[in-house]
């Protein structure tokens, strides 16, 4: 199953992904765990090695590997080039995760950024496409890592929202952008839910057949966030009730 993860900044989404990479890998299944948010901490939050995540590049930076890729030079850009390679050297190993770090894309204007974004589309549909392995994809709130092509393999888009309008409005803007790329599936999980009050916001602003949990506020969790030299993930780390959220979406509940 591929997932992608979405919302405004501050959501909670990083540590949503982690909790659906780990069920993932609780049940024996290897995941691909991507952070595709250049501002987002997702392989602290899963737990990983500090030291090794500090040594690890995100792939935007590969600059002699994007140039070796695109071999025609120039002007020219190779739109498909060959990246099961660097799926080898390129990605940290910890169990059944997978994890690597896209990095942010390059806008228009900016030094080569066509063959630094046909590099990553590659990278993204070589994942999405072409391997076995879950996948669960930590965007940014514009999900702009996404294109028409990559997002055929999108089976879900899970949008993590916060009990306030401005979460709201971002939520329902990403999933504007996912009918967009005809992502097949868009979901909600609120978070950080404080009281009654806040599950009936969020059920009478988001489409209430598609919310499909509400996660409590939990201050174990954001003490886990403050403290970022945090190595592994225990199962008490698990977010309340994540384990049924992902028997819903993987169509085992």
């Amino acid at each position: 199953m591929k997932i992608a993860v979405s919302g405004k900044g501050g959501a909670g989404k990083s540590t949503i992904a982690a909790n659906l990479v780990h069920c993932f890998a609780a049940a024996n299944m290897p995941v691909y765990a991507v952070d595709a948010d250049p501002d987002a901490n997702l392989g602290l939050v899963l737990g990983l090695d500090p030291v090794k995540l500090g040594a690890l590049q995100p792939l935007i930076e590969l600059q002699e590997v994007i140039a070796a890729k695109n071999a025609g030079g120039g002007t020219l850009v190779d739109l498909n080039p060959d990246v099961a390679d660097v799926l080898e050297r390129y990605v940290l190993r910890e169990g059944a995760i997978r994890f690597l770090k896209m990095g942010g894309i390059k806008q228009g204007g900016s030094s080569c950024y066509c063959k630094e974004n046909a590099f990553l589309n590659a990278v993204l549909t070589n994942i999405l496409l072409d391997r076995p392995e879950a996948v669960v994809l930590d965007m940014s709130a514009g999900i702009e890592h996404l294109t028409r092509g990559t997002a055929r393999g999108i089976g879900l888009m899970m949008v993590v929202v916060e009990p306030v309008r401005s979460g709201v409005a971002t939520a329902l803007a990403v999933e504007r952008l996912a009918g967009d790329l005809a992502v097949p599936r868009t979901l909600f999980i609120g978070n950080k839910i404080r009281s009654a009050g806040d599950r009936a916001f969020l059920l009478s602003a988001l489409p209430e057949e598609r919310v499909v949990g509400m996660i409590p506020f939990s201050e174990k969790v954001l003490e886990r966030a403050q403290r970022m030299d945090i190595t592994g993930f225990r199962p008490d780390d698990f977010l309340p009730g994540m384990d049924i959220i992902y028997q819903k979406i993987t169509g085992g509940g």
